[in-house]
This record gives structure tokens, sequence and C-alpha cells, in this order.
């Protein structure tokens, strides 16, 4: 990664500017520093005004991160994974640049219904009535 920029795809990078990271205090271990030291990183990315990322990529990332971007069209990913600031914001811009890539990606193809073959319909026919057979074999025996 070079300075200033966050690369998520070999053609896209996101320049720092369009970051804003906080710190906050993480739940979890760690003891008493969890009390006194914010290691837990908030990274924003502004999705709906970033001049970096194409509309197309816009509109997947709002259907894949739905449940992490705002009504404003940000954003927020919150990573407290680590006890170090360093480690806890390296995993939140991989996040980010993993999300940006899979959103970069063409969707898959819609699946195309395939009718089942003459031959498979006449077995699972005959299987059906092969049962029915056999469970008509299980009622009270009368005497004719």
């Amino acid at each position: 990664m070079g300075k200033g920029l966050i690369v998520s795809a070999p053609s896209l990078s996101i320049p720092e500017s369009e970051l804003s990271e906080t710190f906050i205090r993480s739940a979890g271990p760690g003891g008493q520093n969890v009390n006194k030291v914010a290691t837990a990183v908030q990274l924003r990315f502004d999705v709906k005004n970033s001049p970096s990322i194409s509309v197309y990529v816009k509109t997947r990332l709002k259907t894949i991160a739905s449940h992490l971007i705002t009504l404003d069209g940000e954003l927020i990913i919150e990573a407290s994974t680590y006890r170090t600031q360093g480690r806890n914001r390296e995993d939140a811009r991989s996040r980010l640049a993993e999300l940006i890539s899979e959103a970069s990606k063409p969707p898959p193809p819609k699946r195309r219904k395939t009718r089942p073959t003459k031959g498979s319909i006449e077995r699972r026919l005959k299987a059906k009535t092969g049962r029915g057979s056999i469970k008509k074999m299980r009622g009270k025996v009368r005497d004719e």
C-alpha cells in the first residue's frame, strides 16, 4: 500500500482523505487497559459522495453491506478484535478493502431452470407407486 492510499482492488484505490477514523473504547479482553485506552477503531467512508468508486460499485456496496451503511450513505466499520490501535486500524481498513473488492465483482449469474428428464420422472413415479403398495400391505389382515 502506498502512503495516502488504500488499495482494495488491482484497478481501484481510495485516497486517505476520503476516510475518517475515530478511536473509541473497546469492550472485551484487556483488563484495566480497556478502561483507560481507546483501542477500538471506527472507520467511516462516505460511499454516497465518493468520487473514487463507480456508480455500479456504490449500488453493489449498498446491497452487500446494507447493515453497515447509514441513511446518509456513510459506511461505518468498527474493529475491536485486537488490543492495539494499530492492529485494529489495519483490520478495519482490510475489511473495507474486502467489501469494496467484493462489490466491484459482477454478481453471479441467475440460475437457469432445468426440466427433469423423461426417465427421471418415470423412475420417480415408479418409486412412489412402489412405496404406496408397501404401505398398503401394512394394513390389517381381513378374512374373506
